[in-house]
């Protein structure tokens, strides 16, 4: 039986592709195990049914700590622990979606010289991706213009996997969710991913006032970050995963940061989009991802340091104007879900026949 480990974690973007691909993986069936830190991958992972085995690791910090000295021991007791996973596990193959947990699994990997694949979701390659390239028989790539920061390894671009359940949302249910009325008006979602968007949370609750007069308002605001606001045509989650495609089926248009991966499940849905990218304290990846995205005429941007209330409302006017073609854009573009899980499973084909060839 094949038999491969899934690494990655940090936030939900690097975990969800992971448990995207798995009924692809069950109806081959393959046997499929994770390795992750105590963070959000070991949550989602449970939820998923999937065997998971714990592991320390640092956080890779981009700029000078004290504490970065103190996770380089981290993530050396972290390639142990992993080295003895594997060693137990003797996996197949190792696939990791990036994030810092995915470093000392993908070196311990290539130790045991057993093939490691990556893939890469943002425009610019991550340092997690950075670091772990040398190990890497191949990387997976979102977006075309990825492909000049992967020279030197194997490289296929293969879009982002969607789960299958944003698929099946639907309007009525999304409605109970919430508990609107059957009142004909336009519905927004507002969404900051995981771990939520403080900076659009303040902004969206000035503007609130105003906004629940002429639509709908769906807020997935981040655990501990809900707001005071109650009003008829407001509903706030922190958090949703179950009977979140029925959030999606209820919205016309989203607001939201430019993490990639939601990028390309709303891009498949075909919803309109005004994106916020995350700009401070950031590497700068969800603004390439936000551009390119504008580029194809898929989304609206609204600049972080630009973002108040007044220019919040304005935006959010013209993404309700433009709303219709960048609908029929999207349309026109997408992969109708299945597209990236083939040509990731054919590539992952390719490299377990290959290692069955010679072993």
């Amino acid at each position: 039986m094949t038999r491969i480990v899934l690494t990655g974690g940090g936030t939900a973007g690097h975990v969800m592709p992971h448990i995207a691909m798995l009924p692809h993986y069950h109806r081959l069936g393959w046997e499929v195990h994770y390795i992750g830190s105590k963070g959000i991958e070991k949550e989602l992972a449970a939820r998923a049914g999937l065997a998971f085995s714990e592991i320390k690791t640092g956080k890779l910090r981009r700029y000078f700590s004290w504490d970065n000295f103190l996770d380089v021991g981290r993530l050396a007791y972290g390639t142990v622990q992993s080295l003895l996973y594997l060693k137990k596990l003797q996996p197949d193959l190792v696939f990791s979606k990036g994030g810092f947990v995915s470093v000392p699994v993908a070196a311990a990997a290539w130790l045991l010289r057993i093939p490691v694949v990556s893939h890469e979701s943002d425009l610019t390659p991550g340092l997690a991706n950075r670091l772990i390239k040398p190990f890497c028989r191949l990387i997976f790539y979102a977006f075309p213009e990825t492909a000049p920061y992967l020279k030197g390894v194997g490289a296929v671009e293969a879009g982002i996997p969607v789960r299958q359940q944003l698929f099946a949302g639907s309007i009525e249910e999304g409605r109970k969710l919430c508990g609107f009325s059957a009142e004909k008006r336009s519905t927004l979602l507002f969404m900051g991913g995981s771990l939520g968007a403080e900076r659009i949370n303040l902004a969206l609750e000035e503007a609130l006032p105003n906004l629940v007069q002429k639509f709908n308002i769906i807020h997935l605001s981040g655990k501990g970050k809900s707001l005071r606001f109650t009003h008829p045509s407001y509903k706030g989650f922190e958090y949703v995963n179950e009977g979140l495609e029925h959030l999606l089926a209820l919205s016309d248009a989203v607001v939201c940061r430019a993490g990639a991966n939601s990028l390309f499940e709303l891009r498949e849905l075909a919803k309109p989009m005004l994106l916020i990218p995350l700009e401070i304290a950031s590497r700068g990846d969800q603004i390439d991802n936000a551009k390119s995205f504008s580029k194809h005429g898929w989304a609206l941007v609204l600049r972080e340091t630009d973002l108040s209330a007044a220019r919040l409302e304005q935006a959010v006017g013209d993404l309700m104007e433009k709303a219709p073609a960048l609908h029929s854009a999207m349309a026109g573009s997408r992969q109708q879900g299945g597209g990236s899980a083939e040509r990731l499973l054919r590539s992952l084909g390719d490299i377990l026949a290959n290692r069955s060839k010679n072993s």
